[in-house]
């Protein structure tokens, strides 16, 4: 399974993969599970692409899917948390395996205004739609039971 936490930056998207990550290993009791996270800004420092262009985003984003699909194939639930502001690759990636794309969004400034995708598409269709404004645990609760 795929786990696709997906908005604009500091909408809260790495900080609740995390948790996720976590609880899909503990409170899940899934111990003889691998899971995986990968992380936008852990991609970049990885292959050092620091194109934000279209083009260079795009070569990122279908890195980190590729990486994740080849994962999901071996049994590995993967969680990922990236801005990922094209729809179309993110309902490429729903066709190819099974994903749940969490659509993170806030009311809240946090610090990352300057790093905002203008070209952010917002999902349609198929996605859970989580509005982090409020703490992180009352926020993480949320998600779990529309998971559950």
């Amino acid at each position: 399974m795929i786990y696709l936490f997906t908005g604009q930056p500091g909408s809260g998207k790495t900080t609740l993969a995390k948790k996720l990550q976590f609880w899909l290993q503990t409170e899940k009791r899934n111990w003889r599970k691998s899971v995986l996270h990968i992380d936008g800004d852990k991609l970049r420092e990885l292959f050092p692409n620091k194109d934000y262009s279209k083009e260079g985003r795009e070569k990122n984003i279908q890195k980190a899917f590729d990486i994740a699909k080849y994962l999901d194939s071996e049994g590995v639930d993967v969680v990922i948390s990236l801005v990922s502001p094209y729809r179309n690759l993110r309902e490429g990636l729903k066709s190819e395996c099974k994903v749940v794309e969490i659509y993170c969004h806030t009311r809240k400034m946090r610090g990352r205004e300057d790093k905002f995708a203008l070209d952010y598409e917002p999902p349609i269709q198929f996605f859970v739609d989580l509005d982090t404004s409020d703490s992180v645990d009352v926020t993480f609760t949320k998600l779990i039971k529309m998971l559950v």
